[in-house]
């Protein structure tokens, strides 16, 4: 039965699906990447395409923002359509100096703020992680590139506007954490729960230290390497 959420037929998405938060995105990705895009999904206006890259089956769904958005299209697409191999790309904040404007943050963790994985691991502090085949495809895929890529530890917040947020992104750079977002945690206990795969890859828009901010163009023109790599990664 199609989902409420995305309401899609069967086998309307392959084993990998790229996950950009905004549903244009999606758009934007599905007709620049993949040969032979078919629009899928349109619910609520979260767009979903499936077609190819390289010959390759893969889909691209729009999440929306926050850790209880993806984890709705997360859940549905493994549970129900049975995907695989999920994959964010989106955008991130940097923390630390070491980590540039346009810069790749690939996450092997993602420590959050937000109880959902508590909820899901009995109340106990759930590590999530990403999937390690995954991430050491993408890394190899990354280094073959031109791309600045740091891979580490990222973090995901509930808030994007949080009264705590100066104290929380300090913290969070002293212990070593590269970047902030809003869905990686909560697409990591996801898969966890369900048996999928997955990885969060970002394109740093914006920069907590230096209070810089990418425009919209250079937004998309920033996140081309992103998927480029998040795609060779996924079938190397």
């Amino acid at each position: 039965m199609p989902t409420p959420h995305i309401s899609a037929p069967e086998g309307a998405f392959a084993p990998t699906v790229l996950l950009p938060g905004d549903p244009l995105r999606a758009k934007w990705i599905a007709e620049s990447f993949l040969d032979a895009a078919e629009l899928v999904t349109e619910v609520r206006n979260v767009f979903g395409y499936t077609g190819t890259w390289n010959g390759n089956p893969v889909s691209v769904m729009g999440t929306g923002m926050g850790v209880p958005s993806i984890s709705i299209y997360a859940t549905e697409l493994i549970t129900h359509y049975g995907c695989e191999r999920l994959i964010r790309v989106g955008s991130c904040g940097a923390l630390v100096e070491s980590v540039g404007m346009r810069d790749i943050v690939i996450g092997a963790g993602a420590s959050t703020d937000s109880a959902v994985n508590r909820t899901r691991f009995a109340g106990y502090d759930f590590a999530a992680i990403a999937d390690w085949s995954l991430l050491r495809s993408t890394v190899a895929a990354a280094e073959r590139g031109t791309a600045s890529v740091h891979v580490g530890n990222i973090l995901t917040s509930d808030l994007f506007y949080s009264p705590n947020g100066a104290d929380m992104t300090t913290t969070a750079a002293g212990m070593g954490v590269l970047a902030v977002e809003m869905e990686a945690a909560g697409l990591y206990g996801v898969a966890a729960e369900h048996g999928a795969a997955a990885l969060a890859i970002c394109t740093v828009s914006d920069h907590l230290v230096h209070h810089e901010v990418l425009s919209t163009d250079d937004r998309q023109q920033s996140f081309s390497d992103m998927v480029e790599i998040a795609l060779a990664g996924a079938f190397s």
